[in-house]
């Protein structure tokens, strides 16, 4: 029987997620930290982000709340599709 890992398990959300279109970049770092770019804004918003299953909630410095959902190597958040970048 194989054991199915999860991205909290397998550390699999720690890089860049982006839009097909790059125009939202996702850079989920180690340490729990996030830093957003939007089009030519590199540091958009950045913030904390804690990660249940394949679950993310996302805390905005600024008080700001939001999640999201990993699933098939995909992050589905706010209504928007982000591939990591490799």
């Amino acid at each position: 029987m194989s054991t199915i890992q999860i991205v909290e398990d397998t550390k699999e959300y720690i890089g860049t997620w982006v839009t097909a279109d790059g125009y939202i970049r996702h850079k989920l770092l180690p340490g729990n930290r996030y830093d957003e770019g939007r089009g030519s804004r590199i540091s958009a918003y950045r913030g904390s982000y804690t990660i249940t299953g394949n679950h993310i909630d996302y805390l905005d410095d600024t008080g700001f709340t939001a999640d999201g959902e990993f699933k098939d190597g995909i992050l589905y958040h706010a209504g928007m599709v982000l591939y990591k970048e490799i």
